[in-house]
């Protein structure tokens, strides 16, 4: 078949096939998917590869252990995709790759497998930021329209987005210290509860007391859509520390209710500072208001259902994709790639890995940078 020209400034309408790499934190993961102008992408293959049992020791992701494991294992994440896929290497029209942002041995690890991969073959090579792959995974999944609300919570990375298009986003307020799901992996660790510890402190929540402990909601009251997580982590090791000394340890259910604590005081003030986030996207006055979630800690079940209730409340629809397209993956990398050739976006050449890549960029950088990936 003849391949897609190389990258320029013309949107491409003909149908594309496109291997997705992405490897920009603990997760080394390929995927194909095609897509004909105007139709569904259909996702052939998404092979994801975890790397939770070699970082279990650690209480967190070791970015020299992560780098090293990307580079064994990334030829047979795409080599495993392909075949899921039905497909080879001349039957795909480009590649596209995580260059960032995240943690630059993974990132360099994806990228030059990818440069290698389209040099090869003489194929496009498109540089995805990985948070751009979560932001219009919506899209992937549901076709909506834009603009929509965007909230992107994970290990690395919380922001409240507006999605304009494939390469145009909006900030309008984050993080300024810990991501949602570093703090969840923090307070598993101080807990004695296995990583990851979003799913750990979830599950251990369900037979907890959220309102035991007084735990605090740092930011929630003021004005504007940054947020903190970090002095919630601190008060759940502090109020441990008082379990501790007052009864010589820790019972099971001082566990459970810590949990329960601190995974309520993540959803509330994700909850009010989502109403402000709403508040300054419907003065766009969007024709199809939405608002999405998407990132790992959008798979917490409690979260998911306090979102969509206030969507609800609002008047306003609310997504959040399958699981399996929530968390790290490669599906959302090659659907990115598509966007922008779709879109006639500049494409990357040459590429170029980056730990550090806001999607507004014209935004003032986000303060603070957590073990599992940097703020943007």
């Amino acid at each position: 078949m003849s391949h897609t020209p190389q990258p320029s400034a013309s949107p491409v309408a003909g149908p594309l096939t496109v291997l997705g790499i992405e490897s920009s934190c603990d997760d080394t993961a390929a995927a194909v998917l095609r897509h004909d102008a105007g139709g569904r992408p259909e996702i052939l293959s998404n092979v994801v590869l975890g790397q939770a049992a070699l970082h279990a020791g650690f209480g967190g992701v070791v970015p020299e252990i992560a780098a090293r494991a990307h580079a064994e294992r990334l030829d047979h994440a795409v080599e495993g995709a392909l075949d899921q896929a039905g497909v080879t290497l001349d039957a795909l029209d480009a590649v596209a790759v995580t260059a960032g942002p995240g943690l630059i041995g993974g990132v360099l690890s994806g990228v030059m497998l990818a440069r290698g991969l389209a040099t090869a073959r003489g194929l496009p090579l498109i540089g995805v930021n990985h948070l751009a792959g979560h932001a219009l995974t919506p899209r992937l999944t549901d076709d909506v329209a834009f603009p929509y609300l965007m909230l992107l919570v994970s290990g690395g990375h919380c922001q409240f987005l507006i999605v304009h298009g494939a390469d145009r986003f909006t900030r309008l307020g984050g993080t300024i210290d810990d991501a949602p799901g570093e703090a969840f992996d923090k307070v598993a660790k101080l807990l004695g509860l296995p990583q990851p510890g979003g799913p750990a402190v979830e599950a251990e929540a369900r037979a907890g007391d959220p309102h035991r402990f007084a735990l605090p909601r740092p930011l929630a009251d003021r004005a504007g859509c940054d947020m903190s997580f970090s002095g919630l982590k601190t008060a759940v090791l502090r109020a441990r520390d008082r379990l501790v000394a007052d009864q010589g340890g820790l019972h099971a259910q001082d566990r459970a209710d810590l949990c329960a604590g601190f995974q309520a005081a993540v959803a509330d003030i994700l909850v009010r500072k989502t109403g402000a986030a709403l508040a300054l996207y419907r003065a766009e006055a969007p024709c199809a208001p939405l608002i999405a979630v998407a990132g790992g800690v959008a798979a917490n079940g409690v979260l998911r259902a306090r979102l969509a209730a206030q969507a609800e409340a609002a008047g306003v629809a609310f997504l959040a994709p399958p699981l399996a397209l929530c968390t790290d993956n490669a599906a959302m990398i090659a659907w990115a790639g598509i966007e922008r050739m779709r879109a006639g976006a500049a494409l990357d050449a040459p590429l170029v890995a980056r730990p550090r890549w806001p999607l507004d960029e014209g935004a003032a950088p986000m303060l603070g940078s957590g073990k599992r990936g940097v703020k943007a």
